[in-house]
């Protein structure tokens, strides 16, 4: 699907792309309107040589490290030329002429638990009883994610070995308990120094744009090491994200009220922004066999903690933030039984099966399986997708 209408002028995303011709096999900064693809080196803009040189690069980091007035300007000038149909027609490419890379060189990885309905969802399934962790209304909580294995959309997911229950026994093989989880992430864009914390105020100055992303878990690997340092090979195998990185500007007309705290918010986090949130709308479906399955539905307006929370959360003790550092939210998930936002708490920890269209039967994901994420803000902004497909697990 080529999901055109998430790419009008009201969007203007970035990416990074080469051609399957000759024309541009060179990795370069593109953006997309519709199912055209163009590169930006190719236009004629009134930009600084900085921005000029950032264009050519092949990752955006150099573009995202830009200050705020020189992106608005940059995003300007492209909505009054790609206005242009004879413009477009110049220098687009269809989208089957291209191929999509990783946007970023990914600088650091940082999961959090942005979401209350998930974490009771997942108390539930793992532990019988709906509770949270004991920092979660105090700030968001995270852990330190593995950067290396972070990929485009598209990218094959190879299934893990590792170490996991079986029984009264723990076994080593291939994991049993393949899950997603439906997740969105900031990209910093502007850094700070080691030793600065950033105030909430600032936090949007340094957030590049915003991605689809899926955290890849192999619960049954993941349920043994989690006590007590947290996830490692039950996650560290793949991150999938989506290819198109969505400004900040774009999203200013759908932002909207997060939900209300349970309890006083820390002094940091203390939001004076009336809507420092997104209504952007989810959805999740398991592919199979030329089929799809729906998964399920979410919002990211539903996330207890915002994407300005994870800028001051990750700094307030004065750690860096660098170009190009993804801060991931956690699974998005709602109060529904059709808003679970990965299959651990869709089939209780996997002990509810589910049917597939074609009435298969499933718990966790199968070889061959993929998923498809979107999201979708409206009046022409989206997202695209990100997808991934299931591969089997490599002999030892």
């Amino acid at each position: 699907m080529a999901y055109s209408d998430h790419f009008s002028l009201a969007n203007i995303p970035y990416g990074i792309a080469s051609t399957v011709g000759d024309a541009h096999r060179e990795r370069a900064v593109v953006t997309r309107l519709a199912d055209k693809v163009v590169f930006l080196s190719d236009l004629t803009l009134d930009v600084t040589d900085q921005v000029k040189s950032a264009l050519k690069q092949c990752t955006l980091n150099d573009l995202a490290g830009l200050s705020k007035p020189e992106l608005q300007q940059l995003r300007k000038q492209l909505g009054s030329i790609l206005a242009d149909k004879a413009v477009l027609d110049k220098y687009g490419f269809k989208l089957e002429d291209v191929e999509l890379h990783l946007p970023i060189k990914v600088a650091g990885f940082t999961d959090f638990s942005c979401s209350k309905e998930h974490v009771l969802n997942a108390g539930e399934a793992v532990f019988g009883k709906r509770s949270m962790p004991p920092a979660f209304l105090h700030y968001p909580v995270g852990y330190s994610g593995t950067s290396s294995t972070i990929v485009v959309s598209g990218t094959p997911v190879q299934r893990p070995n590792g170490m996991y229950r079986a029984g009264e026994t723990v076994e080593f093989g291939a994991s049993r308990a393949m899950d997603y989880e439906l997740e969105f992430a900031a990209i910093v864009g502007k850094p700070t120094k080691m030793g600065e914390s950033v105030k909430l105020e600032d936090a949007d100055d340094h957030i590049f744009g915003l991605v689809l992303l899926n955290d890849w878990s192999a619960r049954d690997i993941q349920g043994l090491e989690m006590v007590p340092l947290g996830p490692m090979n039950g996650k560290s195998f793949s991150t999938s994200i989506s290819p198109w990185v969505i400004p900040l500007d774009a999203l200013e007309p759908f932002a909207t009220e997060a939900p209300a705290k349970e309890i006083p918010a820390p002094v940091f986090l203390h939001e004076k922004k009336a809507k420092p949130s997104y209504n952007i709308k989810l959805e999740a479906e398991l592919l199979r066999d030329g089929t799809s399955t729906k998964l399920c539905t979410a919002n990211v307006s539903w996330m207890y903690w915002t994407f300005r929370d994870l800028v001051v959360q990750k700094t307030v003790n004065g750690c860096n933030l660098n170009t190009g550092d993804v801060l991931a939210t956690g699974t998005v998930s709602g109060v529904g039984d059709d808003e679970h936002g990965c299959l651990l708490e869709m089939t209780k920890g996997g002990k509810v099966e589910f049917a597939l269209s074609d009435g298969a039967k499933r718990t966790y994901l199968q070889d061959g399986d993929g998923v498809r994420m979107t999201a979708f803000c409206g009046d022409g902004v989206g997202f695209g997708e990100c997808t991934g497909f299931i591969t089997p697990a490599k002999p030892l």
